[in-house]
């Protein structure tokens, strides 16, 4: 276990996690992925309001408390991800001002700048 940033892990490589979380995060942000969420919440109410035995019951609120922190394990992962990358886009900005303000066209802050919003990738 680490205490290190996600993006900061395992270098500029992306591990099985990222990948995974990646993945997760398109899944969970589909239609798809919400109807089964509302298939779910609609499951775990019909189960309380059967009056099935305790035991199922406590079984649907466990199940729905699993997704909801895995859910939420996913959401921090992302929401740290897109930090970083805003973070860094901003400090490539900032460093390419600087630049230009010296009077230094072309320097190493705008080529990190073109790098970081990826200006050579959407041609």
């Amino acid at each position: 276990m680490t205490l290190r940033h996600p993006v900061d892990r395992g270098g500029s490589e992306r591990g099985r996690f990222a990948e995974l979380a990646e993945r997760a995060s398109h899944l969970t942000s589909s239609p798809l992925f919400f109807t089964v969420c509302l298939a779910l919440v609609a499951l775990f109410v019909a189960v309380h309001l059967a009056h099935l035995p305790l035991d199922v019951q406590l079984l649907a609120g466990h199940f729905l408390s699993a997704v909801t922190l895995l859910l939420l394990a996913l959401l921090k992962n992302s929401e740290l991800r897109a930090e970083h990358a805003i973070q860094r886009k901003l400090d490539a900005v900032a460093a390419a001002l600087l630049e230009s303000h010296e009077g230094q066209q072309g320097g190493k802050a705008a080529e990190d700048l073109r790098k970081a919003i990826r200006l050579d990738e959407e041609t």
